[in-house]
Parts: structure tokens; sequence; C-alpha cells
């Protein structure tokens, strides 16, 4: 008989609806059933992808004594770290410090009011790897429950008071210049490996927020943050990380070669990389780099895209019960698909009879680009192989901070490389994001499945999709998008504010044991460091100076932090640059379809980072084309720049050589 989470919208619970754990989703019901029992609560957080959650499901929350160990002496809770961010940030940090680390699957011991007293990770059914038999971890947690309760009370309430600290705002002490910038490319540049590209030891992940933050030091102009940014693209763009033959990236690499992925794809790792990308070809001319945007954005669409607009959550690691086994072939299969081409394309793409990965061939590439392109139909026909085999499960549920994510990749893709088809997507996107997930209030929820929206929304969720509306905004100079995103933010204002910088839940948001406010970037970029970011970009187009004090409290409460270490603060050091670069905040008065506009325009595309750019015929409703006329009738631009404004331009050479000095000025 199916349990309580048969009625949940989140295919990670729905997962468990039929284990003989009597599972409740988090709410009041659990908690109450706690404090009338007498009972700790056992909290396990886990996601659809997730290999290893899989693994404990299978072994232990399938097995009956297992399940009648924890129905009898605990009152079993589930959640989706997908659909709950808040309880997995607050519980995730409780393990770190009892344990000393922390992932998923995640497994909390709770009293009954919800404070954290043991926890760990994965614990198999019977002991090995230097860990307990995970019913003798039930059975001890059970026992010190009924024997030592005072011990585990007064443990539970250090624990909160030292997440409460860790989470508290504090404001600044170190201020903010220049030297923040060059002392976090320095630490960079020690710390990246020249061999394979990228930072850190294995496993190893790809970083797409520091890859981001030195494509702008590069336009800055710092010599040293261009090479560590091409090496690792290309590295990653040719190793078992990217998807030779379906595009898109996998979540992360075991080993230092980006050889051996973790096989589960991720919406936001892909939205985050495909956006990269694209800003690298634009600086680079590399034909690599903008085949793997497309083809990564193509992937987005072809394989994550719900038919009403939104984009799906993630794709699993595992198919047929194997992590894999949909991206991996024998040198037989290739051979036997590709025939008397095979041989070619197994010497490109690292085939053979041994295989790289338990006797298959995770497909990485060594040739060039017009090998490559040569070798377009055979990836096509091994392709459309691939696609009869049992496909991976995929998480249908839509969040709105992804979907920011992925909005922003689409309408830079349909900017930079002038793709209608992409602006078509973005904008749908946007559209279903306003329709179906932003209530009549202006609040947002949280996720979307099947016609449901469901969760309030975090904070995250207001500014990613602030950040994709402003550059869908950006690729159209349609007004709404940028209104949208005003709204959006004075919502952020208004009920998530902080004493300094943001909460991660609003003020109307559920009780917990402490209001979460995580402050560095992980996998996305965190709601504060986005925050800072949209703010100033806000700040310019809103010409509300108000709006860039608001990043610059939170941006100094970080700083220090972001110089020491940059891989745990990449968002941040976006804004920090964007932030020192002194911005230029360009007008472009005239009608849109003109072609003096146009010009205009065109001077002003490509991957300008540190400019924000406003474009519509006088009477805009964006306050920073408000009370700019047309200078004898024709397009004008107007290049303004820490509140002085030079003299309006309208033609095209003087354009050029202000831009020029600009440019010169800035290096």
């Amino acid at each position: 008989m199916p349990n309580r989470l048969v009625n949940e919208i989140s295919p990670y619970l729905r997962q468990h609806a039929d284990n003989p754990v009597d599972w409740y989703p988090w709410g009041r019901e659990a908690l109450e059933k706690a404090h009338q029992e007498d009972k700790p609560i056992f909290l396990s957080i886990g996601y659809a992808a997730c290999h290893w959650c899989h693994v404990m499901a299978h072994e232990s929350f399938e097995d009956a004594e297992v399940a009648a160990i924890l129905n009898a002496h605990f009152v079993p809770v589930k959640v989706d770290r997908e659909e709950r961010p808040d309880l997995d940030a607050i519980y995730i940090q409780a393990v770190q410090m009892l344990v000393g680390s922390a992932g998923w699957p995640l497994s909390v011991f709770l009293t009954p009011d919800g404070r954290p007293f043991f926890g760990g990770t994965y614990f198999p059914p019977t002991p090995r790897y230097g860990m307990p038999a995970f019913r003798d971890v039930l059975l001890a947690v059970a026992r010190t429950w009924r024997e030592r309760r005072a011990e585990i009370l007064e443990g539970s309430k250090q624990i909160v008071e030292h997440i409460r600290h860790q989470m508290a705002p504090s404001p600044g002490r170190e201020g903010l210049d220049m030297a923040l910038l060059e002392r976090a490319v320095s630490r960079l540049q020690a710390e990246f490996d020249p061999v394979y590209g990228g930072w850190g030891e294995a496993p190893r992940f790809p970083q797409p927020m520091v890859l981001e933050f030195l494509l702008r030091r590069h336009v800055a102009g710092d010599g040293r943050a261009l090479p560590m940014v091409t090496h690792t693209l290309e590295a990653m763009a040719r190793g078992g990380l990217y998807d030779q033959l379906g595009g898109g990236f996998h979540r992360y690499s075991v080993d230092r070669r980006w050889l051996v992925p973790h096989f589960e794809k991720m919406l936001y790792d892909n939205a985050q990389l495909a956006r990269v990308y694209l800003h690298a070809c634009k600086l680079t001319d590399n034909p690599l780099f903008r085949a793997v945007a497309e083809e990564t954005l193509d992937f987005m669409l072809r394989e994550m895209g719900d038919p009403a607009g939104g984009f799906y959550a993630t794709l699993d690691a595992d198919s047929e019960g194997e992590e894999g086994k949909f991206y991996l072939w024998t040198a037989s299969e290739i051979r036997a698909v590709l025939g008397p081409d095979a041989d070619q394309f197994s010497a490109l793409y690292g085939v053979t009879t041994g295989g790289n990965f338990d006797g298959r061939n995770i497909l990485t590439f060594a040739g060039g680009w017009e090998e490559r392109e040569a070798t377009a139909r055979l990836r096509q026909t091994l392709q459309e192989v691939r696609e009869r085999r049992a496909r991976p499960a995929r998480d249908e549920k839509v969040v709105v901070a992804w979907n920011g994510l992925a909005l922003a990749a689409f309408a830079d893709g349909a900017r930079l490389l002038e793709r209608a088809d992409y602006r078509a997507a973005a904008e749908r996107n946007a559209d279903f994001l306003l329709a179906h997930l932003r209530r009549p209030d202006g609040r947002l929820w949280h996720i979307w499945r099947d016609g449901q929206a469901k969760g309030e929304g975090f904070l995250d969720d207001y500014t990613h999709l602030i950040d994709g509306l402003l550059a869908l905004y950006e690729a159209t100079f349609n007004p709404r998008w940028y209104n949208a995103a005003a709204e959006l933010a004075e919502v952020v204002r208004t009920h998530f504010a902080a004493p300094v910088g943001f909460y991660d839940t609003a003020d109307h948001h559920e009780t917990l044991i402490v209001r979460p406010r995580n402050l560095q970037d992980n996998a996305i970029p965190s709601g504060n460091a986005m925050a800072a970011f949209v703010f100033l970009r806000l700040a310019g187009l809103a010409a509300n100076p108000g709006l860039a004090e608001l990043a610059r409290q939170g941006m100094a409460e970080i700083g220090g932090l972001a110089a020491r270490y940059p891989l745990a603060f990449g968002q941040w050091l976006v804004a920090l640059d964007y932030a020192l670069s002194d911005p230029w905040e360009i007008a472009v008065v005239g009608a849109l379809e003109g072609k003096d506009t146009q010009v205009l325009l065109g001077m002003l595309a490509g991957y300008r980072p540190h400019q924000v750019l406003a474009a519509g015929a006088p009477g805009s409703p964006v306050p920073l084309l408000a009370n700019r006329p047309l200078a004898a009738g024709r397009a004008t631009v107007y290049l303004c720049r820490g509140g002085v404004c030079q003299a309006p331009i309208t033609e095209p050479e003087d354009l050029a050589g202000r831009l020029q000095a600009a440019a010169a000025m800035t290096v």
C-alpha cells in the first residue's frame, strides 16, 4: 500500500511512495506526530538524479526489516532538496558540523521540534567502507533517545545556536577596491591546473561562475585570465564530462582529466556553462566554443523542455539500474553501427577494445575542428541509435531559479548568435514563468509540475529570474521584461530584507529553527550574490542609486572572503567586478526598427560585461531612457558613467571614437 508520498508532485518523493517505510512529507502532520508519540524524526534528504540516493533507497528503504525499525522508533520524513532548499541548507550545515562533511543522501536525526542532534549521509545495509550498518545506526540512536535524552537536547540547542551564528548578517569590515579582484585572480592562477585546466582535486566541478569572472577580468585588461578560461573550456569540451553525441554536460568529473563523469545532467549546470561558452566564443572566435554552446542549448530544448515553456530539472545518472549505461559504448557496438568509418571515429573519440570505463567507452574527442566537422554525420548516426536505448529518468519539475539561469542563457544565445529560435525559446520561457509561477500579488511560487505550482519562492528564485529577465530585455528591448524584473526586485526588498543583504526565505515563509541565509556560491549562485549583481544592473536601468547601495552593503560583507576563497564565491566576484568597473550606463533613443538605431545598437553589441544598455523610442517606460530626446530627429546615444553623461551622439564614427577611448581608459 503506498505511503503519503503518493500525493506529492515531486518525482523524488513519489519514487519512495511504495517503500514499506511510513514516510511523511515535511509538514505539520509529521511534526505533530513526533510530539504526540515522543519520537525523534528521521529526516532523509535527496533528489531524483542522485545515484547514491537510489542505492540507499534500494538497500534500506525498500527493506522490510529496516522499515520496521524506522516505523517503530522514528517519524520518517522524506524531503526533495530541490523542492525545499531551505531545509537542505539548514540540515546539511548541521551534518557538516557533526561529522565534518556532508552530501546526499543526507540522513539527519531531529528532535520533535526539528533540532538536529545526529546525522550522516549514505549508510550501507551492512558494515563497510568504514561505516556502520544503517539498521545498527537506527537502533543506537533510538536507544540513546530513550536513555540519554538530556544530552541530546542540550547538544541540539548548541548545534542550532552555531548554525544561527553562521547565518547571521554582519556588516562588512573590508573596503571594496580593485585589490580584491587582483587577489582573487592571483589565487585562481596559483591553484590552476596547467595540464588539464580547472581547479581542485577530484572530483572536479566545472566552476562556471569563476570562468565568467575571469572572462570579465580579461575584458578589463588582465592578461592572466583568458588562458585559464580557454584551457579549461577546451578540456571540458573534449572530455567525457561533455556528451559528445547529444550535447550538454554531466554534473562533474570523478577525475582530474574530465574523463569519467558522474552521469546525471542538471539544468543549472548546462544553463550556466552554455552562457560561459557563448561569452568565450564571442571573445575568441573559437568555433568549438560556439558549437558547444549551441549543442548545449539545443540539448536543453530537446531533452529538458516542457511543452508549456518551462525547463525540467534533471536527467538521472542511471538507466536500467546502471550508472551511465545510456552513454557508454563498446568498440564492437561502434563498429556495428559505423561499419568502415568505425576506425576513423574510434581514433578521434578514444574508443578502444578494452574501454576506458568498466570495459566500455566514454566518448572523448582528440581531433581538430575540421575533423569534428567531418564526423558530424557519424555522431548523428550514433545519436540516433542511442535514442533507441532505455533512457535515464527525467525529473519533470520546473524550478524557478534554475529556469532563470536557462532564460539568461537563451537570451544571450539569441543576442550574441542572432538566433531567432533561441529568442523564441527565451520569450516562451519568460511568458511561462510569469504566467504560471507568479501569483497575483507579485510573489513567486518555487516549483511547477503537471500544471500545479507549489512552495513559497526563495530568494534565488527571484534573483535568478530577475537576471534572466534583464538578459531578455537586453536581447529584445521589450520594456515588459524590464518591468517584470523591477517588480520582482521590489518584492525582494520588501519581503527578504536582512540587516545586511537578504534572507533566503521571505518574511511570510514557514518558521524554521533558523531563518536561512546562505552566502556561499555552490552549484548555482547564492541568492545574495545574484541579488548584488542584479541590483547593480537595475540601479542603472532604473536610475536609482539606492539599489546599488543595497548591493554594495552585501558585497562589503563578502569581499575579503571572495578574494581569499574565489572558488566558493564566484558569483560574488562577478558582482564585485561589475561594481568596481564603474560600468557604463548607455541609453539608445530611437525607433528600434529604424536603420540608424540598429547601426548604433550593433556597435554596442557583443560581449560587453561592464555596461548596462537600454533602447527604445522616446517615452519608453525604462527610466534610463527618460528625458532623453532625439538629437536633430535622429537616433541618439547617451553615454553615462559615475553619474556624469557625455554629449549626445548621433554619428556612428563619433560613437566608435568614444568607445575606443573608453576601452583604453579601462585597460
